[in-house]
């Protein structure tokens, strides 16, 4: 798995597990909803910033999203 797609597997675990919607999360990022779908389906190469923006809104460290997915 490339690291975009695994950044997307992340984003949707901790963003599922905190019951938030792509909207809220979007929201809570500083960022448009669609931006975070694209993201989530690994078909967007976010930035440095908005790594640390998703990581915050979520609550983990930034690195957590680029480690291997829980569970697997």
């Amino acid at each position: 798995m490339d690291v975009v797609q695994l950044l997307g597997v992340n984003v949707r675990y901790h963003r599922r597990r905190l019951g938030l919607s792509q909207e809220q999360l979007a929201l809570d990022a500083g960022m448009e909803r669609s931006y975070v779908s694209d993201l989530e389906r690994g078909t967007r190469n976010p930035s440095v910033r908005a790594l640390g923006r998703l990581a915050v809104a979520l609550g983990v460290e930034a690195k957590i999203l680029l480690d291997s997915p829980p569970g697997g």
